[in-house]
């Protein structure tokens, strides 16, 4: 069995106000090489940037991988390792009804099936310079987009 190649993903998004103007940003960092990603939307939600920067990220990959994945998101990391497996039973809806963002968990929940990956929250606008990269590559986005 041979090993899967490892990468480390950081993703943010962004939007002001909210709902509003929103930008994204995902940062891959290979042994070799560091690639970043950026995208906006004129009319979103911070939670739809915060997963669409998941999403355009594990697409990216140019195969299966084993990632380490790093976001501030709760939202993304809480709905990933414990509210999704509920989804699914109740068909992609929540308990008091409509699950918002469908469209994006059901993209993630399909390349969550590609890959291996660990899921890390880390604290936002704090010491972790990737973080704070991504971040700031999201409101760049964000005020072009």
């Amino acid at each position: 069995m041979s090993k899967l190649p490892t990468v480390t993903i950081y993703t943010d998004g962004s939007c002001e106000p909210n709902p509003g103007a929103g930008g994204w940003a995902a940062l891959l960092l290979f042994p070799d090489k560091q690639i970043p990603l950026t995208g906006a939307d004129a009319d979103t939600t911070n939670n739809r940037m915060e997963l669409t920067a998941a999403v355009e990220a594990l697409l990216a990959l140019p195969e299966r991988s084993q990632v380490e994945f790093y976001t501030d998101s709760e939202y993304l990391r809480r709905g990933i390792t414990e509210w999704m497996p509920n989804w699914r039973r109740r068909n992609w809806r929540r308990k008091g009804g409509k699950l918002a963002n469908v469209d994006l968990w059901q993209r993630l929940d399909r390349l969550l099936g590609v890959h291996e990956i660990n899921w890390h929250w880390v604290k936002a606008h704090a010491s972790n310079q990737y973080n704070n990269q991504v971040d700031r590559l999201a409101r760049e986005a964000m005020k072009r987009g």
